[in-house]
């Protein structure tokens, strides 16, 4: 009889001190996964030397996971969005993916196995006041994920976005206030914000061995904000 163990995978996750990434890092913990999170002061995606310090370090690094899930939201008009505002966000929300996935992925090939998961949003498929530079970040984080799909898909590697709508985070919370929060809420249909772990499941799926077929996506998960 074949008692062999499972195989142990290695997840590298940006973001993963709160919020989502948080959530998803204690989740494939959970499961077994090792988890890397860099901090800033290792890995500053704002940098493109500190990106490519980093990927210097842990060149040797077997990454079976990659989770993009870092990113920023500048608020501005689309007037009023200056060269540095435009350059961090393009920086943070979709170079510093690109990177990393050219970085991890031609490991993944070689071993015939991966998973990449980004951190998309609502934002990138529908829009509101102010969020022009990031919705438009996020839809072409959206669409690495279906080419590198594409790409990557004969090495056996699967490339999915996760796009969720309002989250109850600390973040949510500092920038709304009650009244804003009970607004929000109001135009989800389950009549509530998600809970970190319910998008740390859906990306723990995204990412698992028992995904076996589902690549180049963006899986909404917004409570039926984007039905309407």
């Amino acid at each position: 009889m074949n008692m062999s163990r499972p195989v142990t995978r290695t997840a590298l996750i940006t973001g993963a001190s709160r919020g989502i990434g948080a959530a998803i890092a204690a989740e494939l913990g959970k499961r077994g996964v090792r988890v890397f999170g860099p901090a800033r002061a290792e890995l500053d995606l704002g940098h493109p030397a500190s990106v490519d310090r980093y990927l210097a370090v842990q060149k040797d690094l077997a990454v079976d996971i990659l989770v993009n899930n870092a990113g920023i939201n500048v608020l501005n008009p689309i007037g009023s969005i200056d060269a540095a505002a435009w350059s961090s966000m393009i920086q943070v929300n979709l170079t510093s993916a690109l990177r990393l996935i050219q970085a991890f992925a031609p490991g993944m090939a070689e071993r015939k196995w991966g998973r990449v998961l980004s951190v998309s949003s609502v934002f990138s498929i529908v829009t509101k006041e102010k969020r022009a530079a990031y919705s438009m970040t996020k839809a072409a984080l959206n669409a690495l994920t279906r080419s590198a799909a594409v790409e990557y898909g004969p090495s056996g590697i699967l490339v999915n976005a996760l796009a969720p709508g309002y989250v109850d985070t600390e973040l949510t919370r500092r920038n709304n206030s009650a009244q804003d929060l009970e607004a929000i809420c109001k135009t989800i249909p389950l009549r509530r914000m998600a809970q970190t772990a319910e998008l740390a499941k859906a990306a723990a799926f995204l990412v698992s061995e028992e995904n076996t077929y589902l690549t180049g996506q963006t899986v909404v998960v917004d409570g039926g904000f984007t039905c309407q």
